[in-house]
């Protein structure tokens, strides 16, 4: 399973830990990390999935292969900028988002207007009119939001099999 993990580039060292043990939760559990492959959120994720020997894959928004962070094993060069947000959340099966900035937030919309589940360590908190609140699952604890995004993932997939 791939699953996407998402945040800024400028994130506090709290998050950067906890990205980091996002990371390395995924891999341990045998899924894919996909993200946007440069610093931050990003490279903390991928630094703790290769730890615990996963694979990364970084969708990078340039069209320079070395901007990429030093953990992701598959670098994918867009060149479509920011639009590559999309790219990210559509590979994956579920979207961790620690901390984040406008980016993150572009990811969360769509990944959620896709259908992804999306699962927060202190990231966005956003409502739709008329609601209360969008269906991001929130968590402190890495373990957790791995065990909380390969649930949705994986009731995502079987009511899609449902109804397909």
């Amino acid at each position: 399973m791939i699953v996407a993990v998402i945040g800024g580039e400028a994130a506090p060292p709290e998050a950067l830990l906890k990205a980091e043990a996002v990371g390395r939760e995924l891999a341990q559990r045998g899924c894919d990390l996909i993200c946007g492959g440069r610093g931050g959120v990003m490279e903390a994720a991928c630094r703790g999935a290769r730890s615990a020997g996963g694979r990364t894959i970084g969708v990078l928004p340039g069209s320079d292969r070395g901007n990429v962070n030093p953990y992701v094993d598959l670098p994918i060069v867009t060149g479509v900028g920011a639009a590559r947000n999309l790219a990210v959340v559509l590979s994956a099966a579920a979207v961790i988002a620690v901390d984040g900035a406008y980016g993150t937030l572009s990811e969360i919309a769509h990944a959620l207007q896709h259908g992804r589940p999306v699962v927060g360590i202190g990231t966005w908190s956003i409502a739709a009119p008329g609601t209360d609140d969008v269906p991001i699952v929130r968590t402190e604890d890495p373990r957790e939001a791995v065990t909380l995004a390969l649930a949705l993932a994986a009731a995502a997939a079987a009511a899609e099999n449902r109804s397909g």
